[in-house]
């Protein structure tokens, strides 16, 4: 099954982190995550009890109960939203660095390199890839404040397509990476994604899944990219061998 099959893939990546010639390009990366998601969870909690504290003084104390409600609901929202927001943010600053992680894990896959650039043509192209992450940017955005607001007003529905969708994005930003370090078009990327829409969303799921839980999600955006990787390797790049 297709799914499973995608989900496999974003497993496989937890083997290729650890694999000699690759653990180098992976540090980059998982610094970043670490730093940037583990610092602004750390935040994100400081400001919701002081949040809660400053709430609750405000209430009554027959309904002083409502807090043990509120935290339930306040960390369904965060994992329903806060971490595809910031793993967006994240990935933005990270590009470069996950581009050259997917090609290293092509290389390693392939035994064959993409390109023969020199370490200052591959600056000369950070520009191009972060113009490449502000065009998911700019596809991620309206849809989520869409999708965001159904969350809300359409109960179980609502919820559901919520998180087709972030499993769809999370997809699309992994896979991004390999598409993009053979200059595809963001367009032709998406178009191939749905061509194998159960490799895609089985993919997404698990990425979803591992990034919602916390300490755990500090590592998946380098296993993401290299489970991201394998995929493209068997089973898009052979439609462009010839680009």
């Amino acid at each position: 099954m297709q799914l499973g099959k995608g989900i496999e893939y974003f497993i496989a990546g937890f083997s290729l982190i650890t694999q000699k010639g690759l653990k180098r390009f992976v540090f980059i990366p998982l610094f970043i995550n670490v730093l940037l998601f583990g610092g602004s969870l750390f935040f994100l909690y400081d400001w919701l009890v002081q949040g809660f504290e400053y709430i609750n003084n405000l209430l009554p104390s027959w309904l002083s109960w409502l807090e043990w409600l509120m935290w339930p609901i306040a960390i369904l929202v965060i994992l329903f939203s806060y971490s595809m927001v910031f793993t967006v943010i994240t990935n933005f600053i990270a590009a470069p660095f996950n581009g050259l992680l997917s090609e290293k894990v092509e290389l390693y896959l392939t035994g064959q390199p993409i390109n023969d650039d020199k370490l200052s043509d591959t600056l000369k192209d950070v520009p191009r890839m972060l113009g490449r992450e502000w065009t998911k940017l700019c596809y991620y955005l309206p849809r989520a404040i869409g999708f965001f607001i159904l969350l809300w007003i359409l109960p179980v529905f609502g919820q559901v397509m919520w998180v087709l969708f972030t499993c769809w994005m999370y997809n699309v930003q992994y896979n991004d990476y390999p598409f993009d370090n053979h200059k595809i078009h963001f367009k032709q990327m998406k178009d191939d994604l749905k061509s194998e829409q159960g490799l895609s969303y089985g993919f997404g799921f698990a990425v979803f899944v591992l990034t919602s839980i916390p300490f755990v999600n500090l590592i998946v955006m380098p296993v993401a990219v290299c489970g991201a990787t394998k995929l493209w390797v068997e089973n898009y790049r052979k439609n462009y061998r010839e680009a």
